[in-house]
């Protein structure tokens, strides 16, 4: 017998970083380019900043929403995310201290032209929030509002349409179908945010923009309307504020992360949560603070 082989010595194990807490879902990983073709996007915000009176709440915020994917907005209470949200229709409009300065267009129309109609524009740019508020109206009437108000429906067959079609595309149209002349707050929580839903699509919308859908919300009825995001992507360019980061991880192809008012960072969900490049969002990713 020859000499007994000496074995070669295993490589070192490559060193891997430490995994973030959240991750991604399969269904939510965005294979686009990271910096798409200047152009594709559906709004874009430019060096977007919000006073109200003399406390500054948003600074020089850049961004773009695209049509076939969920963006999130994440980062703790009180840092701008849903202050930006609101800028993108116009609703900090309604409040008097509020001082918008900066660019938001949709589809290159700067949206706080003087020109722009905000009317118009909060059909194309429909808002869900946080806490349902349906109408004190029945089912029908809710979903209807809109489309009668906007002259969407030539006749009643064509309202009745388009309610029905709502109310499918919100997945609401099973449970309320043999009820539409009951009130809409005598739904369940979940139920009524759908409702509300439905009633933000009923004027065919471009942009859906969703304020914490979810945060009133049991798990139950918080998955149901996670699902039916999924469905409506690409139907509409949607943007969410979520406190919850595994909702974000779950829902959208791409996050932003706000802090003390600054768009701190921003990109693919999956690069977000598994390989952030600033150290404020590994930090609030992984519940260092927040």
């Amino acid at each position: 017998m020859g000499p007994e082989a000496v074995p070669e010595p295993e490589p070192e194990a490559e060193v891997q970083p430490v995994a973030p807490a959240v991750r991604p879902s399969a269904e939510t990983i965005d294979t686009a380019p990271l910096n798409p073709p200047q152009g594709s996007a559906k709004m874009q915000a430019r060096d977007v900043s919000v006073s109200y009176g003399d406390k500054q709440a948003l600074k020089d915020v850049s961004i773009q929403i695209f049509d076939d994917r969920v963006t999130a907005f994440i980062g703790p209470s009180g840092c701008g995310k849903s202050t930006f949200l609101r800028c993108l229709n116009r609703m900090n409009d309604t409040i008097p201290s509020a001082r918008v300065t900066g660019e938001i267009e949709l589809d290159g129309e700067d949206i706080y032209s003087p020109r722009m109609d905000v009317v118009q524009l909060r059909a194309r740019v429909g808002m869900v929030f946080q806490k349902p508020n349906p109408f004190p109206k029945s089912i029908f009437e809710n979903v209807a509002y809109g489309p009668r108000i906007h002259g969407l429906a030539q006749n009643k067959t064509e309202l009745a349409e388009i309610v029905e079609r709502s109310l499918k595309r919100a997945g609401l149209w099973d449970e309320v179908k043999d009820r539409l002349q009951e009130s809409g707050t005598a739904l369940s929580g979940g139920q009524q945010q759908r409702l509300c839903i439905a009633r933000a699509i009923a004027v065919d919308p471009e942009v859906i923009l969703m304020d914490e859908p979810c945060s009133a919300l049991d798990p139950i009825a918080t998955a149901k309307i996670e699902e039916l995001i999924h469905e409506l992507r690409g139907r509409y360019a949607i943007a969410i504020v979520t406190h919850n980061m595994q909702q974000a991880a779950r829902v959208s192809q791409r996050t932003a992360f706000f802090h003390l008012g600054e768009l701190v960072e921003y990109g693919k969900t999956s690069e977000i949560f598994t390989n952030p490049r600033e150290r404020r969002t590994q930090d609030y990713i992984t519940g260092r603070y927040g």
